[in-house]
């Protein structure tokens, strides 16, 4: 194991802590695979009957891959980052059809790649803390790793709305959107994880014994505006209705969608869209796959990772920069297998 993941027994639990809280625990393709070594030594263990995962630090699980080391590669062809997708995608397919119990802690922030590391296990737990999204569309991605199954599954076009604009979700919203089960305050969780050890029941029992009321969802109150909004088949129709609607929450999505990436917000509603449609995560994944493919060899990703990482500027230069520049042809072009292959899972 590398220095970025802590792995233990712990009683019944096997532990995995992500441990870069100064980095907000983001993912470098070397935890990915001791992750996944961990889970696969002990679903041959009997010894452990559940998995824990935490990060370390009081800030959040994880804040995502490591976008910084994703510019560099992508500048450089982005073999490593392809391959970095493929293990990570692996990885969240294998949280989802774990044969134990999977307990994902989502105290703090907990995006994009943390979301994959989580929101597909079979019990997830959020704080008063939590703070949820897949924010791929600021740097000029799309949300993956499994983010576009979840996000088409979600309640009306919440799913949508939070897809196009990155929007976060709080713990209430969470809940609702269907990314968490439980809400447990956060200074409840060590005495939630000793019971964990100590495990007699099963896990949903002694989740259940701290778990509280949740939090209102914020979105709740939204659903009128972003369903009527989002409904819409195309960007610049959702854009119109945003626009036009009455709420000034939809004039303030608006705004954010003119600072996305026009390519990638075609691209991201083509892929939820698609999602609906698909009959499991492995299909998602494979699509996301593609999609994450192109889009290292697309010019907004380097720049949109430049703008908000790298200089911080906050501006980025999209290519195109206007939605009237995307075409079908070349958001279908996304879809597309990649070269070297598609995505395999076993």
């Amino acid at each position: 194991m590398g220095d970025d993941v802590r792995v233990w027994r712990d009683g019944a639990v096997g532990r995995i802590v992500l441990d870069r809280p100064r980095a907000l625990n983001s993912l470098t393709h070397g935890m990915v695979v001791d992750v996944r070594a961990a889970l696969e030594e002990w679903a041959a263990d009997d010894a452990v009957r559940v998995v824990v995962l935490t990060g370390a630090g009081e800030r959040g699980l994880c804040a995502g891959a490591d976008i910084r080391a994703i510019h560099d590669d992508a500048k450089a062809g982005g073999a490593g980052t392809r391959a970095f997708f493929r293990d990570e995608y692996r990885l969240n397919a294998l949280i989802a059809r774990y044969p134990k119990p999977y307990v994902a802690v989502m105290d703090g922030i907990t995006m994009g790649g943390g979301v994959g590391l989580s929101a597909h296990g079979s019990v997830r737990i959020v704080t008063e803390r939590s703070v949820v999204a897949m924010p791929e569309t600021r740097i000029g991605l799309v949300p993956d790793v499994g983010g576009s199954r979840l996000l088409a599954r979600a309640p009306g076009e919440l799913g949508t709305h939070l897809g196009l604009t990155a929007a976060s979700m709080t713990a209430g919203d969470a809940l609702l959107c269907g990314f968490a089960d439980h809400f447990v305050p956060s200074a409840s969780l060590p005495a939630l994880l000793a019971d964990l050890a100590g495990l007699t029941g099963s896990p949903a029992e002694v989740v259940a014994r701290y778990a509280e009321q949740a939090p209102a969802a914020p979105l709740a109150e939204q659903r009128g505006w972003i369903d009527a909004c989002y409904a819409a088949d195309s960007v610049e129709e959702i854009v119109a209705r945003l626009t036009a609607g009455g709420a000034p929450e939809a004039k303030q999505a608006a705004e954010e969608l003119a600072e996305r990436s026009p390519t990638m917000l075609k691209v991201t509603l083509a892929a939820l869209r698609r999602a609906r449609a698909h009959g499991s995560l492995e299909e998602s994944l494979v699509q996301e796959y593609r999609v994450s493919c192109a889009a290292l060899a697309h010019h907004d990703l380097v720049e949109g990772i430049r703008a908000q990482v790298v200089d911080k500027d906050r501006d980025p230069h999209w290519s195109p920069a206007a939605l009237a520049g995307v075409d079908e042809r070349s958001v279908a072009a996304f879809f597309e297998p990649p070269t070297d292959g598609d995505l395999r899972l076993g």
